[in-house]
């Protein structure tokens, strides 16, 4: 039996060429970044050239990009670095009720020191509406971090008119955003968008897992959150590691150059699994906004079907979904995101799946997949 992977919002395959410049770096470039021989210089050489393809993929300089192990550590770095070191400023901190969970655990931590965090709600859409983003917004607020796009649901919030509400407010609050979902497929403009803080990770464009980077506009001087030696311009201690910072520039390379392309790809497939489930008279949904959405994500609503007992049925079919964040695997809870948006007495959060395409997915694959929905919809129905 063949196994086919929908998953990719979870994380992605590693790209071939990606992988070879991993290993040529581990064979070839094993020098220490901060030492001063020619080894050490080598190395230098490569974290300097990957920071500068970093910075122009979202529209930044080079000396506004940290290096860091991932999405989570940017999100923490960029939250909780902003507060302590603002604090005597104001406690205030705006954000959504369906932000990923490495941006609402670090709020949770900050309200046990005494921070006040406004959740905002989202509409059935899974938007965000910068209205409310504008009547929150506080004398003593002094971030606002609402993620670029929603990785259960697919959503792209109104960044750029977020941004633009802060700054007509004359607000000082720094202007975050999770874009972890949305880097690899979204024209991201960190000027245009009035954004402050911008966290990417690797592992979601077909890069190695454990590297990432964090857009710090150069005007914020946050505190390192990593304490140690003065890698990164003494915000970001630890050696470098250069075959994952390699990687992810090919990554960012690859994803850059055929964006629009995997864009339109994904479009046809998205289209080509509706248009199947629609077809065979089961009976669906799909959640999120239809007008403003990641190609990529679909999140399914298939009625008076369990998302539990349809992902372990697809699963034995040889088919990887995910029935929410992948944050959550093993966790009997229901999504928090489908929770905000429907509530929790409604039958969607109990009978959504999500599937994401990527690298590596085909037309063939997706009618194999909208094939086996369709059977075990009609098997599990309630």
């Amino acid at each position: 039996m063949e196994k086919m992977y929908f998953d990719h919002a979870a994380t992605s395959p590693v790209h071939p060429e990606v992988i070879e410049v991993v290993y040529e770096a581990m064979k070839n470039h094993y020098g220490n970044a901060s030492s001063i021989h020619n080894y050490g210089r080598d190395s230098r050489r490569i974290v300097d050239n990957a920071r500068i393809v970093f910075a122009k993929s979202i529209g930044a300089k080079p000396n506004e990009i940290i290096i860091t192990s991932g999405g989570t550590e940017s999100d923490n770095t960029a939250i909780i670095e902003t507060a302590l070191k603002r604090q005597h400023e104001g406690k205030h901190i705006i954000t959504s009720m369906v932000e990923h969970h490495a941006v609402l655990r670090p709020m949770e931590y900050l309200e046990t020191l005494g921070f006040e965090v406004t959740y905002l709600p989202v509409d059935e859409k899974g938007q965000v509406d910068p209205n409310l983003v504008k009547v929150n917004l506080r004398p003593d607020t002094i971030l606002v971090s609402i993620m670029y796009a929603n990785n259960e649901v697919g959503t792209v919030m109104d960044i750029a008119e977020i941004g633009a509400v802060i700054d007509e407010n004359e607000s000082t609050a720094y202007f975050h955003t999770d874009a972890v979902q949305a880097y690899g497929t979204e024209d991201i403009n960190v000027k245009r968008d009035h954004i402050d803080l911008l966290s990417v990770s690797g592992h979601k464009i077909n890069g190695p897992k454990g590297i990432g980077f964090l857009y710090v506009n150069e005007t914020i001087h946050l505190p390192s959150f990593m304490l140690g030696g003065e890698q990164e311009k003494k915000h970001r201690a630890g050696t470098e590691n250069i075959p994952a910072i390699s990687g992810l520039q090919k990554a960012v390379e690859i994803s850059q150059l055929n964006r629009e392309e995997r864009k339109a790809h994904y479009h046809e497939l998205r289209t080509q699994l509706i248009e199947q489930l629609t077809q065979s008279g089961i009976e669906f949904e799909l959640n999120g906004n239809k007008e403003n959405q990641l190609e990529h994500i679909m999140s399914l609503w298939i009625k008076h079907v369990s998302s539990e007992q349809l992902l372990m049925s697809l699963d034995l079919a040889g088919i990887a979904v995910s029935a929410g964040s992948a944050c959550t695997a093993g966790n009997i809870d229901p999504s928090h995101v489908l929770l905000a948006m429907y509530g929790e007495k409604s039958p969607i959060v109990g009978e959504t799946i999500r599937v994401s395409f990527g690298l590596g997915t085909t037309s063939e694959q997706i009618t194999y997949l909208a094939e086996q929905l369709i059977k075990l919809s009609l098997r599990l129905k309630r």
